[in-house]
């Protein structure tokens, strides 16, 4: 997919140009940065299941990846976040104020880009996605330092502000291709399970993986006082001791006895434990390309959702 992505990074860094000197500095700093592009991807690929090859699609694919950009500027002033994808966040280099707004930027120009393709399914779909990653920010920010959460309050808020972009992604591809409703939904229920497992994956990793490997602070999670599945397990699993170690840390965002947590996240086996539920995701996803034709983009689907597991950055 080479050729098509690049094809949707001319997109972006020509949707990106602003006659404000700071918006173009920090805007450029942040797409330059990377990242896996996931999310463009998932519209490319499903564009391509379905037969369609208009050039609408590298318009869209770029939109998503602004969603998530704008996305990425808030979550890093929200969480006080210094380090994103092996470098300093925008509101470390610039502050938070110029953070906010240009991302602000950011939601708007995608919102014009949407408007181009002159599709309304387009606009509902990202209009409904915009809103349902919003409720997830708050819903996250609401289970904050709180040991109690549910396990299925924690999934609500990984369908919410994670894989719902990631399924609006692969339901565009598929809109694109006028394809039929059950197969409209069968993309959806991919990128769905799939962005589901990519963020049990990412959650896992700040219990395995080292900063070098994945570009942001380890032990971030727990300074932020995200009670995560990996944490969540570890306290069903482990002695009260344990139990109250961890249930203090999340409460408190303490990380002074991290190394003491990670072992007991790793003792308890809730690494693994993460990593099977972000496999069964995998699993699901899988299953939901039954419906698409056996073609090199299909194939490439299926791959897709072993790599999202099988990472360690």
């Amino acid at each position: 997919m080479a050729e098509e992505m690049r094809e949707v990074d001319a997109v972006i860094q020509k949707r990106l140009a602003s006659k404000v000197a700071l918006i173009d500095q920090i805007a450029n700093y942040i797409i330059s940065a990377g990242g896996k592009r996931i999310r463009p991807l998932l519209v490319l690929l499903f564009s391509g299941a379905l037969g369609f090859v208009g050039r609408e699609r590298f318009e869209l694919a770029a939109t998503v990846e602004f969603i998530h950009t704008a996305t990425l500027l808030h979550d890093d002033v929200v969480d006080e976040s210094g380090l994103r994808r092996g470098r300093s966040t925008a509101n470390a280099m610039f502050g938070n104020a110029a953070s906010v707004l240009v991302g602000d930027f950011v939601y708007s120009r995608a919102f014009q880009m949407m408007v181009s393709v002159n599709r309304m399914r387009v606009l509902e779909v990202l209009a409904d996605a915009t809103n349902v990653i919003a409720e997830g920010e708050v819903l996250q920010l609401m289970n904050m330092h709180d040991p109690d959460v549910a396990v299925a309050d924690y999934l609500r808020v990984i369908r919410f502000k994670t894989a719902k972009l990631f399924e609006a992604s692969a339901r565009l591809g598929a809109v694109l291709a006028e394809a039929d409703s059950a197969t409209e939904e069968a993309c959806a229920a991919y990128g769905r399970s799939l962005g589901t497992a990519f963020q049990l994956v990412d959650d896992l990793l700040d219990y395995e993986g080292a900063t070098e490997q994945l570009g942001k602070n380890v032990g971030n999670d727990l300074r932020e006082g995200k009670p995560t599945l990996p944490l969540l397990i570890a306290m069903e699993r482990g002695s009260a001791a344990e139990r109250a170690l961890v249930r203090h840390a999340i409460e408190h965002g303490e990380v002074a006895r991290l190394a003491e947590i990670v072992a007991i996240v790793r003792a308890t086996g809730a690494i693994d434990a993460t990593r099977d539920a972000a496999r069964a995701e995998a699993d699901k996803a899988r299953a939901s390309l039954d419906l698409l034709p056996s073609t090199a983009y299909r194939d490439a689907l299926l791959d897709l959702s072993v790599r999202s597991v099988d990472r360690s950055s």
